[in-house]
């Protein structure tokens, strides 16, 4: 059973004796059918840890941590700024840039945002099943949709704009600095002609092409992850 990996969002440490929520002690009793003694993962920001069952009282699983299988991870910020879009395609689009890095996600509603609202607490729940299965141990956060004035009021991130009127196709890895890369991707409809200026006047921003084609918002951010993943790995 130890190829089980759960998020544990309390304080994480050795020869810790604690419980399961309801939700978590269903699923290794009555999916995985773990008994006593059976041992699996938690992890959070702290790191992660072997944990074994002590025992299951009415269904809740107590457990006991009993070492520590990796350190807390200092790994570059890399976040999203993305339009929401309908739900079943922005699950699959957060799920995937979850799986691919992304630490921090941040809905904007732009002037041709078609869905304007956002399932917050849904979506914290995909980024937790996701960076489980992906073998993360940091989880990203979502923040609360803002419009884009206000996104770009932050001046602490390098700006990557994915400008499909941009004659660029590659990223100038010497312009980045230590501060979080934040990839930019706008709305079905595009960014308005504001918007763009908008954007192009921020400080350090670098225009990128990313294809050719018209991607719909989820192939998109995929794609712009991939490449920028790419270039800053080099």
């Amino acid at each position: 059973m130890s190829n089980i990996r759960l998020f544990f969002s309390n304080l994480l440490s050795a020869n810790l004796t604690d419980k399961l929520d309801k939700s978590q002690s269903h699923y290794l009793t009555k999916v995985m059918r773990v008994k006593e003694n059976d041992v699996f993962s938690l992890f959070n920001k702290d790191g992660e840890w072997q944990a074994k069952i002590l025992g299951i009282t009415k269904g809740i699983v107590i457990f006991e941590t009993t070492k520590q299988l990796r350190q807390k991870e200092n790994i570059k910020d890399l976040w999203l700024a993305f339009s929401p879009i309908k739900s079943n395609y922005q699950n699959f689009m957060i799920q995937k840039a979850t799986e691919l890095g992304v630490t921090k996600f941040l809905p904007i509603i732009f002037d041709r945002t078609v869905v304007r609202k956002i399932n917050k607490e849904r979506l914290e729940k995909i980024v937790i099943e996701a960076s489980e299965q992906s073998n993360r141990i940091n989880v990203p956060l979502i923040e609360s949709a803002q419009n884009l004035d206000n996104f770009l009021k932050m001046s602490s991130m390098d700006l990557i704009f994915t400008d499909l009127n941009s004659d660029n196709k590659k990223i100038d890895r010497s312009k980045l600095t230590d501060k979080p890369i934040c990839i930019i991707i706008g709305p079905e409809g595009d960014f308005s002609e504001t918007e763009r200026e908008k954007i192009l006047s921020f400080k350090g921003v670098q225009a990128v092409k990313i294809n050719e084609n018209i991607l719909r918002s989820e192939t998109a951010v995929i794609s712009a992850l991939s490449i920028v993943s790419y270039f800053v790995n080099l």
